[in-house]
């Protein structure tokens, strides 16, 4: 926590990409709480690929802890490359989210930071890229900061974001190749609403046109059995006709079980010529 609160007074005024869980919400707070309502800035990117409930959710940490809270618009789908969902996706995704955030902090003198953590860097996540290509700083990563310690040090503060299931965008439903779209965005965001409605925290509405796989827990695969009927309901309400159970039960970022790098590059890499995207392809490629 020490040499978190130093990475942040030195950077003096931070506009904080704030997505409502436990590592931004972490990040927001000691901001806020190091820097003030003048030096540190949380913004939301609002969009077709945050679900609803996660927006109300910023909306309700950014009053209840007094933040100094703005939302900006980003245009995702008004890009090709995304909208093809090819295995740079939340690269254009982070650079247009980049695109919106650099000006705001620019105009502040101040520096865009991410929750991005130390164990973020081992995982597919092409959106760090670009990122940093847009001049963002990871102050979590420089602290020295495990998804465990974010839990860990935002239980000790109180926050109650520290058992918050992690809650990647909408689009992360949708396997690569399959284009990414208003109306399958909807259907997902749906689905999983309605089943938060019946209780289940954490889980996954992975989308494959008319077919939703369900991933949850595996302890609460037997909850989901005995509510099976209720489950149907909801996932059918939101436009699916078949409803699947993953009996593997919730296993983030399981779709980049199908990529292979065939050019790697270290998440603190310099950007390269292709700014800093890494090239992937589907296992079928190789």
């Amino acid at each position: 926590m020490d040499r978190l609160r130093g990475v942040l007074a030195r950077l003096e005024r931070v506009v904080v990409a704030f997505s409502g869980g436990a590592d931004s919400s972490f990040l927001a707070w000691v901001a806020h709480d190091v820097l003030g309502p003048g030096g540190a800035i949380a913004a939301t990117a609002v969009s077709p690929s945050l679900a609803v409930d996660e927006l109300a959710d910023c909306r309700a940490l950014a009053a209840e802890w007094g933040l100094n809270y703005l939302e900006v618009k980003t245009h995702e789908l008004d890009r090709p490359e995304y909208v093809a969902n090819g295995a740079d996706r939340c690269w254009h995704c982070k650079d247009e989210l980049m695109g919106q955030l650099v000006p705001i902090a620019t105009a502040r003198a101040a520096r865009v930071v991410l929750g991005v953590n130390v164990d973020d860097l081992s995982d597919h996540r092409p959106g760090q890229s670009a990122a940093m290509a847009g001049g963002a700083v990871f102050p979590l990563v420089d602290a020295g900061f495990t998804k465990a310690d974010v839990r860990d040090a935002s239980r000790r503060l109180g926050l109650r974001t520290w058992d918050k299931p992690a809650a990647a965008c909408l689009a992360s439903r949708i396997p690569y190749g399959t284009a990414v779209s208003l109306g399958n965005l909807g259907a997902v965001g749906r689905a999983e609403e309605g089943l938060r409605r019946l209780g289940f925290r954490a889980l996954r509405v992975r989308h494959y046109g008319e077919l939703a796989r369900i991933e949850i827990p595996v302890d609460d695969l037997e909850l989901a059995l005995a509510r099976r009927h209720e489950v149907v309901h909801a996932v059918r309400s939101a436009g699916y006709r078949y409803v699947t159970l993953d009996l593997e039960g919730l296993r983030s970022g399981n779709l980049n079980d199908g990529l292979v790098m065939v050019a790697p590059m270290p998440a603190n890499a310099a950007p390269d010529a292709g700014r800093g995207r890494p090239v992937m392809a589907p296992q079928s490629a190789r």
